[in-house]
């Protein structure tokens, strides 16, 4: 998988985390599709956190690149 567009995609997604005051890193990208990330500032103790990473980021991956099979924080 293509750790190049996985970055394009995050960076497309991160104004709207710094918005919130947080923050997106990523961490690494499996051959097995799955992609670690690292929440930060805001998003590393907030509550919907959880479903920011499935809702958001796992499927706006998933959209733009069909190999990721889930997103995980690290």
């Amino acid at each position: 998988m293509d750790k190049v567009k996985v970055e394009a995609i995050i960076n497309e997604i991160r104004p709207y985390l710094q918005a919130d005051g947080g923050d997106i890193e990523l961490v690494e990208v499996e051959a097995d599709g799955v992609v670690k990330v690292r929440l930060r500032g805001a998003c590393s103790c907030c509550p919907g956190a959880r479903m920011t990473l499935q809702m958001g980021v796992e499927r706006k991956l998933k959209e733009a690149i069909p190999e990721v099979t889930k997103v995980v924080a690290v």
